[in-house]
């Protein structure tokens, strides 16, 4: 197959995308550009395992971080994660 590589490429992204709690950050980082405090607060849970996911999350290309100062904020990068959320979720 010559496509096998794009093939990977998409079945990675999903992997990284298939937790519960990723979606629920993904989701929200679409609709507003957020710090890791606010997304803790939102979802509830402890400080470093949303850290776990945004680096997951990040290392596959799905999300950005911009220093500004002490403080990073996230935003969703991946144009093909922005598209499967507005269809699971519209």
């Amino acid at each position: 197959m010559s496509n096998d590589s794009k093939f990977i490429q998409k079945s990675e992204l999903l992997k990284a995308l298939v937790h519960p709690t990723r979606f629920c950050i993904v989701k929200g980082l679409i609709a507003k550009e957020s710090n890791v405090t606010s997304i803790q607060e939102c979802l509830d849970l402890p400080q470093s395992t949303i850290s776990q996911h945004l680096f997951k999350l990040k290392a596959a290309g799905i999300i950005k971080g911009e220093r500004n100062g002490l403080e990073i904020s996230y935003q969703v990068i991946n144009e093909d994660v922005k598209k499967i959320i507005k269809i699971l979720f519209p």
